[in-house]
């Protein structure tokens, strides 16, 4: 059997997201606990996922969706990694702004234990594609649009989108 370029890449980028989503899981969390979500999409689901960044761009005037969407649709692959919500139950942080954890509920805060390990989780993700020569972005808006089209049900308050491209140019480079 013979396999051409177009496919070849599309596996790998594939494979890239899986050990990425690996890497993810593993990565260090505060307190340890994992509230972490991760789903990779292609075909119709990321094409979905593009047309809902150009929706956004039209209608909030951020035109840096509209040009995430094109990077979306130049890419094989895209790796969606989202926090619940949920206090982290330390009697003396504050890191959320709220006195404690108490004080965050009542206020329906966001928890900074939560999107320090997303932050991590995203970075040692990207470090993994780079190690494996995939190009990818990290996006906000990709997240945005997810979690506008409930990939992730209602746990989820907060999501990175990192498309994956393996082609001779990046297409995440020279965005304008």
């Amino acid at each position: 059997m013979i396999y051409k370029s177009k496919e070849l890449e599309k596996q790998a980028a594939m494979q890239v997201a899986q050990l990425m989503a690996a890497a993810a899981r593993t990565a260090p969390k505060g307190k340890g606990s994992d509230r972490l979500e991760m789903m990779v999409l292609d075909g119709t689901d990321k094409e979905a996922l593009s047309q809902e960044m150009r929706r956004i761009a039209e209608d909030s005037g951020a035109a840096f969706f509209q040009r995430d969407a094109g990077n979306v649709d130049d890419s094989q692959v895209v790796l969606l990694i989202g926090t619940r919500n949920g206090v982290a139950g330390v009697p003396v942080c504050g890191f959320c702004g709220f006195k404690d954890c108490a004080e965050n509920v009542q206020h329906s805060g966001i928890c900074a234990f939560a999107t320090g390990d997303l932050g991590i989780a995203v970075g040692s993700a990207v470090s993994v594609a780079a190690d494996h020569r995939c190009d990818n972005r990290i996006m906000f808006s990709a997240g945005k649009a997810a979690l506008n089209l409930g990939y992730f049900g209602d746990d989820v308050i907060i999501a990175y989108g990192i498309p994956l491209a393996i082609k001779g140019k990046s297409p995440f480079f020279d965005r304008g």
